[in-house]
């Protein structure tokens, strides 16, 4: 099948090579000229484990291409993708520009009966937006609701093992259907996988989703907090709540506040549209505040730690991608710390395994940038652990107490309260947690 795939970022690039390893012929569109160069000979630009393997195996066997053009592309293709970015807007709200603009272009260039699938996270009543855009073009084109629901660092096991493909279609619409099954047969020979409703309640499913993923974050971070208080762990909270089948142990963990592409935007636009529609969505707004005040735990943990005063301190940063196996940043828990840490006058040295040269796009020459975790904990008055990176883990504790400056572990994952490093001469502070 002929596939056109609007957009080369996360969800477009991974998609669009993984339907070409599943046997279709992908033209993946992008305006960035460098991205599709760079695509072109190989070179994944992002990092996912497994992506670039399968982006070099089918530009190879002819069936992915990459190119600057969107009218070409389109031609003939059974089957457009619309995987563009939806930023937030001041008010909360997804900027659509993007989806209209690929819309009004299809309708303009397509030559052929097509399904316009809307994969980018997009609002309730985009589908029927779409809908108006495209009607007057000489071909019908047919618009499909199907929200990506890939997690950054596992998006290629997630495209090829899904746990559900969510497609909204309107009823009575024989086209469509068959396309979107022929499309996934591959990904869903041993079980059918996919879930029909309607376009709006499949754009509302995306937000719903992250939603309510986002709030047991929030509520754990807040449970943490009171663990501090009251002197419970919050790793035993956290095991005895998972431990009951109705609730289970996934999203309960304490933490920095959780950062990507996803949740922060998608719980903004779902309480935005609620406003639209008059529903205020109480948890979902709480959720987000929350997050807010927990983006600043780790700075508030070094204030106390150094009384107030961080003038001068040197403090080495582990992990600055919003999580492990992904080289993003976009709203990493580390970008707000090392502002605040910047603005108190200490100064900074970053380690990621992956994400370096995007935190450098950042802060360009504001922080250090150290090529080895160790040698970022060199004389640092703090070591701060934000991204639970597996080399990050298990460290050589003898190593980091005879390098640091003073001994003082922030724990923002609760990675090493196993190893009691309070025990090994360690200042230590986890989030909820006693070391």
């Amino acid at each position: 099948m002929n596939i056109c795939m609007v957009g080369a970022g996360y969800v477009g690039l991974v998609t669009g090579a993984c339907l070409a390893e599943t046997g279709h012929d992908v033209v993946c569109v992008d305006a960035d000229e460098a991205k599709v160069a760079a695509a072109n000979r190989g070179v994944s630009p992002i990092f996912e484990p497994g992506l670039e393997e399968i982006v070099r195996r089918n530009l190879a066997a002819g069936r992915l291409r990459f190119v600057t053009d969107l009218p070409s592309a389109i031609g003939d293709a059974l089957a457009v993708f619309v995987a563009v970015g939806t930023p937030s807007r001041r008010d909360g709200g997804a900027d659509l520009s993007a989806v209209d603009e690929v819309a009004l272009t299809v309708a303009e260039h397509a030559r052929r009966e097509c399904v316009l699938v809307l994969k980018s996270t997009v609002p309730v009543g985009t589908n029927a937006r779409v809908r108006r855009l495209v009607r007057d073009a000489a071909v019908k084109i047919h618009v499909v609701s199907n929200p990506e629901f890939l997690k950054e660092g596992a998006a290629v096991s997630d495209f090829m093992r899904p746990d559900r493909i969510v497609v909204g279609i309107h009823d009575g619409e024989a086209f469509p259907r068959r396309v979107i099954e022929r499309l996934y047969h591959p990904v869903t020979l041993q079980q059918s996988r996919i879930v029909w409703m309607s376009p709006e309640s499949a754009e509302l499913t995306k937000y719903v989703a992250n939603t309510m993923l986002a709030m047991r974050i929030s509520f754990m971070n807040e449970i943490a907090a009171l663990c501090e208080r009251v002197g419970a762990d919050i790793h035993q909270v956290r095991k005895g709540v998972g431990s009951d089948s109705r609730i289970g142990s996934k999203f309960l963990y304490a933490g920095p506040g959780y950062g990507g592409s996803c949740f922060p935007k998608d719980v903004q636009a779902l309480v935005h549209t609620g406003h639209d529609y008059g529903v205020e969505l109480e948890l979902a707004a709480a959720t987000h505040r929350v997050n807010e005040r927990q983006r600043g735990v780790l700075t508030r943990k070094l204030r106390a730690k150094f009384e107030d005063d961080l003038r001068g301190k040197r403090v080495a940063i582990w992990g600055t991608a919003f999580k492990p196996s992904t080289d993003d940043v976009r709203e990493s828990p580390a970008l707000m710390l090392i502002e605040n840490l910047l603005a108190e006058g200490a100064r900074v040295v970053a380690h990621d395994p992956q994400a370096l040269d995007r935190t450098r796009e950042v802060f360009g020459d504001r922080i250090e940038y150290a090529q080895d975790p160790y040698k970022a904990a060199e004389g640092a008055d703090a070591l701060v652990l934000v991204t639970e990176w597996r080399p990050y883990q298990n460290p050589d504790f003898e190593r980091l107490a005879s390098i640091l400056a003073r001994p003082l572990l922030i724990d923002g994952r609760n990675i090493w309260t196993a190893y009691h490093p309070s025990e090994m001469g360690f200042e230590y502070e986890g989030i909820g947690t006693h070391g």
